[in-house]
């Protein structure tokens, strides 16, 4: 079972001519002019993505029994999520539609291969679904939720304390990252699996973005059993506590398209591994390779991977395409 928003992208590419990057101590900034009307290329309207529905779609293509537990509006774009959800065969049961809203819309600025997002989470009245005993998932899979849904991250855990059995894989959103490890200690206690780029680990453990394993150091301090850190391009890190490995990137099969979602394409491919029985080595070969796949095409899902296709670019993957100590 997926957790978290879902939203419709709307990607606008902007023409390279018309804006440019500029780069300080604070980061890189998207520099247009202000007040005018500025040509761009082309928009192209991608439904039902977010963190934790590019997860469910994962997970559903590479063939585990999905459901999703998220928001809609009542109005097209609801409707049209919950058909795209359908289409790629993860049960929407658990969606519930609020008439009075809107559903959420992003506006995705692309740049090159990268991209800018403009967001705004609509509040919606958060509640839990009723799950059956007998439709229990073994896994979770919590992910990016709006900031006014912080006491659901409660009914979660209540849920998950009357059922021990289940897995937590966390991959924390902005709005969640923002709250702080108090508030939602309960769930980054319940982990099984925390998943965070290197950022977003100085942000939410306070370690030392120098040193990957104080980073881990301190993420595991906050109760999850596994710690997977990402690092773009210079590839990632996992840890269960007793063992830490680093695995390089899968090469690019071609120049990148977009990487919007490559991130959540490597946390969801991770946590389907250790699903299907797989080590955390193995996890690791898996987990880049859909990255990589995402980063060829428009938008977080038009390249997730089969498990048949994933195992087609393992084969043909080089030598030093392995997990090693660090």
């Amino acid at each position: 079972m997926s957790i978290g928003d879902i939203v419709t992208d709307d990607f606008i590419e902007l023409l390279e001519s018309e804006a440019h990057v500029y780069e300080n101590k604070q980061g890189k900034w998207l520099i247009m002019p202000f007040g005018t009307k500025i040509p761009f290329d082309h928009h192209q309207v991608v439904p039902a993505v977010g963190n934790a529905s590019n997860a469910a779609v994962a997970f559903a293509r590479l063939g585990l029994v999905t459901t999703f537990a998220t928001n809609v509006g009542g109005d097209q774009e609801g409707r049209d999520m919950i058909a795209a959800l359908d289409k790629e065969g993860v049960d929407y049961r658990f969606v519930r539609v609020n008439p009075k809203h809107k559903s959420n819309y992003h506006f995705v600025l692309r740049y090159g291969a990268e991209r800018t997002i403009l967001i705004k989470h609509e509040e919606y009245d958060y509640h839990w679904p009723h799950v059956a005993h007998e439709e229990t998932p073994r896994w979770v899979y919590f992910s990016s939720i709006s900031a006014k849904a912080i006491p659901y991250h409660d009914k979660v855990s209540d849920w998950l304390d009357h059922n021990p059995n289940v897995k937590l894989a966390f991959q924390p959103g902005t709005f969640q990252m923002d709250a702080g490890v108090e508030r939602l200690k309960r769930i980054y206690q319940r982990s099984e699996v925390l998943i965070l780029n290197r950022e977003e680990a100085v942000i939410v453990g306070g370690g030392n973005h120098a040193d990957v394993h104080d980073l881990m150091d301190h993420l595991h301090k906050l109760g999850p059993k596994i710690v997977v850190v990402t690092d773009g391009p210079d590839g990632a890190y996992a840890s269960d506590g007793k063992t830490r490995l680093f695995m390089p990137i899968y090469p690019d099969i071609a120049e990148p398209a977009d990487r919007t979602g490559a991130g959540d394409a490597f946390a969801s491919t991770f946590v389907a591994a250790l699903i299907k029985g797989n080590t955390i080595e193995g996890a690791l070969q898996w987990a880049p390779i859909n990255s990589m796949g995402v980063c060829q095409e428009v938008g977080a899902q038009a390249g997730l991977l089969s498990e048949h296709e994933l195992e087609a670019y393992l084969r043909k993957a080089p030598k030093s395409y392995k997990p090693r100590p660090f």
